[in-house]
């Protein structure tokens, strides 16, 4: 549904901290599903373990964050005007080692809107296998 160019088009991060390559499922206006390519020459594996590479937990938040905030824009049809900010994060839970050669499924989902704030659901899978779930909640900020 979307690649990279369209992406990089809605929020404003750049490698290396682009954490989401495609959106394969979006339905404008609660659910939203990316995917992260996790290959070994991601930067974080040279020190988050050389012997065992494992992406950091933070950085699966992260992901979630960044298809979320791509979902937050396209609810409020803000695309390029709008910058989104993480607010807080609840019940993170990491259920898998999330290794070169997987491929992440972002999938959330949005369970609360006031306004600009936003709060959702996420998950994140490798395969059928969970990965880590969490609630994101995060912010428009001023055009």
């Amino acid at each position: 549904m979307m690649d990279i160019n369209e992406i990089k088009k809605i929020i404003p991060h750049r490698y290396p901290f682009l954490l989401v390559d495609k959106i394969i499922e979006c339905d404008m206006d609660s659910r939203i599903v990316g995917i992260k390519n996790v290959t070994i020459n991601e930067p974080f594996f040279q020190g988050h373990f050389p012997e065992f590479p494992v992406m950091p937990g933070v950085l699966i938040i992260e992901a979630l964050a960044q298809v979320a905030c791509i979902l937050g824009i396209k609810i409020m049809n803000k695309e390029g005007q709008s910058s989104v900010f993480f607010t807080g994060i609840d019940g993170a839970k990491f259920r898998k080692p999330v290794v070169p050669g997987d491929q992440l499924r972002l999938e959330l989902t949005k369970i609360k809107q006031r306004g600009t704030l936003f709060r959702f659901e996420g998950k994140a899978f490798v395969g059928d296998a969970l990965a880590t779930e969490c609630t994101i909640q995060a912010m428009l900020g001023k055009d």
